[in-house]
């Protein structure tokens, strides 16, 4: 049976390492600002969002929300991210996605500072991943690598199988998995016998979106398995892209559905921030 991989535990003395970065800040006259900016009233964002601004009290950054309504136009809000890369108070913008459809979110990501970018989404950010000199990491897979790492799981020379393409987890976690020298396939909806790639794997990375698409029966035995998905099912149950339970018996190591990767994201978000304002 498998090892859970406790991303609260890990989220939390991270989080206490944090706090004592901020409280050694704030002593040198310097307290770390994140502003977070929420258009419309989409409930997955505000709860996260929400999330986000009690996680910032809790290790004393100063959050800055800026709630604004479903109609706003592309220009107010670039405005509004104009004014932020100039605020002094300010370490870390964070826009939430997704943005109502008159907004071009790549338009709006570009406009944010990359000194700024505390989700490591501008294109600067995602360049210096790609050539191995990361600055700021995107959040997600950022706290999956530190989940490996302080789990004790050496990538080098392992089979890697990232199931997942996008730009927010699967494309940068695997670039992030490469550069700890192992062997990255990466998964996605035209793959052929995708049993059989999952299969092979020491390492499986799932971040498809789709409710236990990802059946315990494929994963090889004594593999470490990362669920980074997250989907609801009914009216309460939440449920990851692996098939959990099936999973576990085979695995040597397993994140559950919630309390896995999810507590990281917003933690690596904080750490982002503190470091914005470390290099500033």
């Amino acid at each position: 049976m498998a090892t859970i991989i406790d991303g609260k535990a890990i989220a939390a003395r991270i989080r206490q390492e944090i706090s004592r970065d901020v409280t050694t800040l704030k002593a040198n006259g310097i307290t770390p600002g994140l502003a977070v900016v929420l258009v419309g009233e989409d409930p997955a964002s505000k709860v996260y969002v929400s999330m986000k601004e009690k996680a910032c009290a809790d290790v004393g950054i100063f959050s800055d929300e800026h709630k604004l309504p479903a109609n706003t136009t592309e220009a107010d809000l670039l405005a509004l991210i104009d004014r932020l890369n100039n605020d002094p108070r300010i370490h870390g913008i964070l826009v939430q996605l997704p943005l109502p459809k008159q907004i071009n979110a790549e338009k709006v990501l570009e406009a944010i500072s990359p000194n700024k970018d505390a989700d490591g989404f501008h294109p600067y950010n995602v360049g210096r991943l790609m050539i191995g000199k990361p600055t700021f990491q995107p959040c997600t897979p950022y706290g999956v690598m530190v989940m490996l790492k302080e789990t004790g799981i050496d990538l080098a020379g392992k089979e890697v199988v990232v199931v997942g393409r996008s730009n927010i987890v699967g494309k940068p976690v695997a670039l992030m998995c490469l550069q700890q020298n192992a062997t990255v396939t990466i998964c996605h909806s035209r793959t052929k016998d995708l049993a059989a790639k999952v299969g092979q794997a020491d390492v499986v990375i799932a971040a498809v979106g789709q409710p236990e698409m990802i059946k315990g029966s494929w994963i090889k035995e004594g593999a470490v398995v990362i669920d980074v998905g997250v989907n609801r099912v009914g009216e309460k149950k939440l449920v990851g892209d692996v098939e959990y339970g099936a999973a576990a018996e085979r695995a040597s190591a397993i994140t559950p559905v919630p309390g896995g990767v999810g507590p990281m994201t917003i933690t690596m978000l904080l750490y982002n921030t503190v470091e914005s304002a470390k290099k500033r």
